[in-house]
């Protein structure tokens, strides 16, 4: 249940006097030297290690969490289209660690996956992630080891990628949006992959917050125009915010351009770990009030902000220069030459699985579930990171994928290495075929997704429900 509003209201408001209604919603500075003319490789300092977040707001006692410096979210990556990026990352956890590049198109070695393409980090050791960023965009970084604690324990950041020439805007936002499940006594339930979440749709919290913080509002100046960067960085909450009176525009899904348009129904629908650029034109004026509110759970509806206008307008009306973001440069698949694969995601509460293979094994649903398990992939369910390839694809070579949701729950499936256009849902074509990295299947849904295999390695695909990863709804391509 999520947490009401007058539970919170005066400590929020107290906090939101104290701070100011411009507090920062987005950490902008560079970690790092900026690069110079002869070197385009951009530094940063990784530390993941346990912090004392202010979840609640800095009125109220902080939550013991785990961060990437000195609090949740992990510090803002920022950086050119085209530059190299290295991270030198510190484990200062009581357990071994990875970060995952979450979207952008990285070699093998440096995707993140224990064991699969790297040794975990252990406590006290460090590791160095370098590759060449060749999309702009909205990412994130997290781990990939024991995705379902550390992530929700807070270990996560966001990863911009700006194009050559950003879209002329007044501010450039990101909103990492997150829900935790909070104890009585405001600390973080201890209760990860637990069966029943695991089973059904994953751990929804009772706190949502924005930037590591529960937010009440969120200042704009009638005329102005943001570029807003919504990043759900949930374990399992789905999001869809209703902008009320307010129209914005659709910009880019998981960091990829596509053609501008508003959303559907009016809702911004985000599974866990997708990303939207919103262009969000302030047209209310001075002193009003308008409410984001999440309505994706029918019985979990709330507010998750308000849109609060400052006495002062920016200008008479917003900008109206174009927002079309320009292409990124991702090889366009020959889908009449394209083979196609079926991939099934079975399992789960109220569903039609009676057994699978773990581990070579043959097993029911209920010796499944003794194991902690209760997902498959084409009848397989995954133990760890390091297992047979579902697929094996050839370099170079265009494929559609046929992705099929045999069970009751929502899923958003991930693959590492590549973005995918998706083009067609239930055997309708797509209005947009849009590119993505994580496509969003509702229940008994198909969704055929289409790409050229060209980065080489063996690739997860996966839900990005973490409980739903970690009960085995996880499988590995292979691109050789």
């Amino acid at each position: 249940m999520f947490i009401p509003a007058s539970a919170s209201s005066i400590d929020r408001r107290a906090f939101l006097a104290l701070a100011g209604l411009a507090s920062t919603l987005v950490l902008t500075r560079p970690l790092g030297a900026m690069a110079s003319a002869r070197d385009s490789t951009r530094r940063f300092e990784l530390i993941a290690r346990p912090v004392q977040a202010p979840l609640l707001g800095h009125v109220r006692p902080p939550v013991a969490a785990w961060g990437y410096g000195a609090g949740v979210p992990g510090p803002e990556i920022r950086l050119r289209q085209g530059e190299r990026l290295r991270v030198e990352v510190v484990n200062r956890l009581p357990q071994e660690t990875t970060v995952h590049w979450h979207g952008l198109r990285v070699p093998n070695a440096m995707d993140g996956v224990p064991h699969l393409t790297q040794p975990p980090i252990a406590p006290g050791q460090r590791f160095v992630y370098e590759f060449d960023v060749p999309d702009a965009g909205t990412y994130w970084y997290h781990p990939h080891h024991r995705s379902a604690e550390q992530v929700g324990r807070g270990l996560y950041g966001p990863l911009i990628v700006e194009e050559p020439e950003p879209l002329a805007v007044d501010r450039d936002l990101t909103w990492m949006l997150d829900d935790w499940r909070l104890t009585k006594q405001g600390q973080i339930s201890e209760t990860f992959e637990h069966p029943h979440d695991m089973s059904h749709g994953g751990q929804v919290g009772n706190l949502v917050t924005i930037n590591g913080v529960d937010r009440s509002a969120f200042a704009l100046r009638s005329g102005e125009r943001v570029r807003l960067r919504l990043i759900n960085a949930a374990n399992a909450r789905l999001f869809a915010l209703q902008f009320s009176g307010h129209r914005p525009t659709v910009v880019a899904l998981d960091g990829q351009p596509v053609t501008p348009h508003e959303p559907a129904d009016g809702r911004v629908v985000l599974g866990p770990a997708m990303r939207v650029d919103l262009i969000l034109d302030a047209v209310g004026k001075p002193g009003q009030r308008h409410t984001v509110r999440d309505t994706f759970y029918p019985r979990l509806q709330y507010d998750l902000l308000e849109l609060v206008y400052e006495a002062t307008p920016l200008r008479a009306r917003p900008l109206e220069t174009p927002v079309q973001l320009p292409a990124n440069p991702l090889a366009e698949p020959d889908l009449g030459g394209a083979k196609t694969h079926e991939i099934r995601f079975q399992g789960g509460m109220m569903g039609t699985l009676a057994g699978a293979t773990l581990n070579g094994r043959p097993m029911n649903m209920r010796q499944l579930m003794g194991r902690g398990k209760a997902w498959a992939v084409n009848g397989v369910v995954a133990d760890g990171h390091m297992h047979e390839p579902v697929l094996t694809l050839e370099r170079g070579r265009s494929y559609v994928i046929a992705l099929r949701n045999d069970t009751r729950w929502h899923h958003p499936i991930h693959l590492h290495g590549h973005s995918f256009r998706v083009i067609r849902r239930n055997g309708q074509p797509t209005r947009h075929r849009e590119w993505q990295d994580t496509v969003l299947m509702a229940p008994d849904e198909g969704v055929d997704i289409a790409f050229v295999a060209d980065n080489p390695g063996d690739w997860m695909l996966h839900c990005h429900i973490l409980e739903h990863q970690s009960g085995g709804m996880m499988s590995v391509i292979r691109v050789a």
